[in-house]
């Protein structure tokens, strides 16, 4: 029997072949988690679930936002559909029979 090595994010449960992709994860949660509290308390009426797709959607995309808040705002538009599937970094996990 292999052991084989892996990394679990304790915020969704989401399982890394390496620590470097599981800490990037972890830290796209927080990012997005923050956003999602700051437009909770600043957009009256919005419901949580809005409020987090909002958070994880902005926290994906924040290379794109940063581009776009330093003068290039065409860049959150540019790759809209390819991003949102090339942006997946979670490992599945299947134990080996």
């Amino acid at each position: 029997m292999a052991v084989v090595a892996v990394w679990k994010c304790d915020r969704d449960g989401a399982m890394f072949d390496n620590k470097k992709d599981a800490e990037e994860h972890d830290k796209m949660l927080e990012l997005a988690a923050n956003i999602t509290s700051l437009i909770e308390r600043h957009i009256e009426g919005i419901d949580e679930q809005t409020g987090e797709e909002i958070g994880l959607l902005l926290a994906k995309r924040r290379d794109s936002l940063a581009k776009a808040c330093k003068g290039k705002p065409e860049a959150l538009l540019e790759g809209d559909s390819a991003e949102e599937t090339s942006d997946e970094t979670v490992t599945p996990f299947a134990a080996n029979q």
